[in-house]
């Protein structure tokens, strides 16, 4: 078993930290907010600390899930960052979805350290987390990845090294751009369905087996016809992710037409009041 730190206790987080702690591992918690903290350790046990490099401190593993690319830098490079307290050999794993433009500044000042680094966002929302099946897509040193992996799978159900440092955020952006889509058609599909009258339902029995399933079809269908949005994968970060995926585009010389339409509608959703339903709301829009 091995002496953990987990930064960031948010809906993925909170859970992900647990699994560590139900494997058997030490684990050290930080959070933002000190009450999450403590709440954590009250149920699984552990330790929590009062700032990033205090909880990193002796950790063999820091694994960090927080907001953005500025909250990723905070924790891991201010004076009381992870990285002030990581010792020479010790490994971060970022599960954060970021930039692949802080993932590769992240993992260079890790080096500067001796510190061994792998980015790993995950994929499979709340539920994933809170089941220990995430799919983490993962970018670093293959033996850095390896020593990593077996501690991953405490809360994933898929662990797979895409490619050296930023590799994993670039598969993390090819995820949300596929799923954009994915959640644009299947609102439009039910939208048309309800204005044709017929059992939406009935019509994604008939059809999920065929070549127009999904997971979003199977797992969201039922909350988007009876217009049920307060859970599962919010818009804001949504759109957050977005923003990377078309920055990132840009540089590259990647075409994107398809995401840049969904994420403006998104910002509709957003006018509406969406901030924090779950992605599938776009069918708020058609009706």
């Amino acid at each position: 078993m091995a002496k953990c730190a987990f930064l960031g206790l948010g809906v993925m987080g909170y859970p992900m930290a647990g699994h560590l702690a139900a494997k058997g591992h030490e684990v050290t918690v930080y959070n933002r907010t000190a009450a999450k903290a403590e709440a954590w350790v009250k149920e699984h046990g552990g330790a929590s600390a009062a700032t990033p490099r205090e909880a990193a401190e002796g950790a063999e593993f820091v694994m960090a899930c927080v907001g953005n690319d500025d909250d990723l830098r905070a924790i891991c490079t201010a004076d009381d960052g992870a990285f002030a307290g990581m010792g020479t050999g010790a490994i971060f794993v970022d599960h954060t979805t970021v930039s692949a433009m802080v993932t590769n500044d992240m993992a260079e000042a890790a080096a500067e350290q001796g510190v061994g680094y792998v980015d790993a966002p995950v994929s499979g929302g709340q539920a994933g987390a809170e089941n220990g099946a995430l799919a983490i897509m993962c970018g670093g040193a293959e033996d850095t990845f390896a020593k990593a992996e077996p501690i991953m799978q405490a809360y994933g159900k898929s662990v797979k090294r895409m490619g050296e440092v930023s590799a994993g955020q670039l598969t993390k952006m090819v995820n949300q751009i596929c799923i954009a889509g994915l959640v644009q058609g299947l609102s439009e599909g039910l939208a048309f369905a309800e204005k044709a009258g017929l059992d939406g339902r009935a019509v994604v029995e008939a059809i999920s087996g065929g070549a127009a399933g999904s997971w979003q079809m199977v797992n969201r269908h039922e909350t988007m016809l009876d217009d049920e949005f307060e859970h599962g994968f919010a818009v804001d970060w949504m759109r957050k992710d977005l923003a990377i995926c078309l920055a990132e585009g840009n540089q590259m010389g990647a075409a994107l037409p398809v995401t840049a339409l969904v994420d403006q509608f998104y910002k509709d959703v957003q006018n509406m009041g969406g901030n924090r339903w779950d992605t599938s709301s776009l069918i708020r829009r058609l009706r």
